[in-house]
């Protein structure tokens, strides 16, 4: 989507500090940080939100999934803990339309998150 901004970051028409990427996927450091460790991962793919996620593309979900838990050991998240988010909609904070995981760590995360 020419609007999305997380498309033009996969597309490196806007700049962000990647710490991984495939042909699938692109993980870069949250602009606006609310842990030590803040990721996001997107797909490649446009997809708006989990609501618009085709029943086709279940298999790319779970890789993203596996992806995040991958990543959470390399950015050293696994032996302490981390929280994978997926904000949805406006009341569930999504801000960006484009489906991405926040990958959060490196401090005790509290509960309920807000």
């Amino acid at each position: 989507m020419s609007d999305c901004i997380f498309c033009k970051i996969a597309a490196r028409e806007i700049g962000s500090t990647v710490v991984y990427e495939d042909e699938e996927f692109l993980a870069f450091r949250d602009i606006n940080p609310v842990a030590p460790t803040h990721v996001l991962l997107i797909p490649k793919k446009h997809v708006s939100s989990l609501l618009e996620v085709p029943e086709q593309d279940a298999p790319l979900m779970g890789r993203m999934l596996t992806l995040a838990a991958k990543l959470a050991g390399q950015l050293g998240l696994a032996e302490d803990g981390f929280r994978v988010v997926i904000n949805t909609g406006k009341n569930g904070g999504q801000t960006v339309e484009h489906l991405h995981f926040h990958l959060l760590g490196g401090r005790a995360l509290q509960w309920p998150p807000g």
